[in-house]
């Protein structure tokens, strides 16, 4: 399996061994663009690799904080009370940068970094860049995913 990330498509596609397209999913990245650096709010491009899978088996719309279930399950209300939040539900794909200097290691590693493909509330858009930084996606189609990749799943994200 292979996941390749456009930033300007602002889509998912999940590739076999083959390079057979099997899925695609529209996703949303960062309202601030494409870029490593920490602290940045970017998307990080290049190679990446699934370093871990958070949240397998519980229900769609869980709430994490941390990378722990907070025990909420979103819902309007919830998100009312806490406006302006960036909601992580569902499920936690984990991303660790492949590329020393670039996406790995010193003030751009994209896992100290905290850079997931993860769930968001289903009234957020996608298609549209406006996460902090992560790869936000539709919580039926992240819960697709996250069955079907292994830890250690290459990630490909381009601009």
């Amino acid at each position: 399996m292979k996941i390749k990330i456009s930033i300007p498509q602002q889509s998912l596609i999940l590739e076999d061994e083959l390079g057979k397209q099997l899925r695609s999913y529209p996703v949303s990245t960062a309202l601030k663009g494409a870029g490593e650096k920490k602290n940045s709010y970017c998307t990080p491009r290049g190679k990446h690799v699934i370093r871990a899978k958070i949240g397998g088996g519980l229900p769609a719309n869980t709430v994490f904080v941390g990378r722990r279930p907070t025990g909420e399950t979103w819902s309007a209300e919830l998100s009312t009370q806490r406006p302006g939040h960036d909601w992580i539900l569902t499920r936690i794909l984990w991303l660790s940068g492949c590329e020393i200097g670039f996406n790995r290691l010193g003030d751009c590693d994209s896992m100290q970094r905290y850079i997931y493909i993860h769930g968001t509330a289903d009234t957020e858009p996608m298609g549209v860049p406006l996460s902090h930084g992560c790869i936000r996606m539709r919580n039926a189609d992240v819960m697709d995913m996250f069955d079907r990749v292994p830890v250690g799943t290459q990630v490909d994200i381009s601009d």
